[in-house]
């Protein structure tokens, strides 16, 4: 599996067409591809976790706000006397740990995660 092959593919799934934002889908495909490595405690990714590594990196992209100038948070509160909005962080902080977000994928990397020493 190509890394050139997943960033075409991830920028279809995102709906991405021009070019600009490139070094930003090669991040997500490289940090990625590297959480499965570290997690399965295996050199390469197997061909069988290209849909799941896709999906990761599709998730990475929407909660981590990639090539967004300003990350978009969530309204946490709204005052109507006075108007005021307050806003959340975006999803990639403390509410959201990397731990929880492997759990989502960890039943199809279990299947090739290696026994650690």
């Amino acid at each position: 599996m190509e890394k050139a092959e997943l960033i075409k593919t991830l920028k279809a799934l995102v709906g991405e067409k021009s070019t600009e934002k490139d070094a930003v889908y090669e991040f997500i495909v490289d940090k990625a591809w590297e959480t499965v490595c570290n997690y399965c405690r295996i050199d390469t990714v197997p061909e069988k976790l290209k849909n799941t590594l896709l999906s990761m990196c599709v998730d990475m992209y929407r909660m981590e706000s990639y090539g967004e100038e300003q990350p978009e948070g969530f309204v946490k509160g709204i005052t109507e006397g006075d108007v005021s909005v307050t806003f959340g962080a975006n999803s990639n902080t403390a509410d959201n740990p990397p731990a929880a977000f492997l759990k989502d994928y960890a039943s199809q990397l279990n299947r090739y995660r290696k026994a650690g020493w």
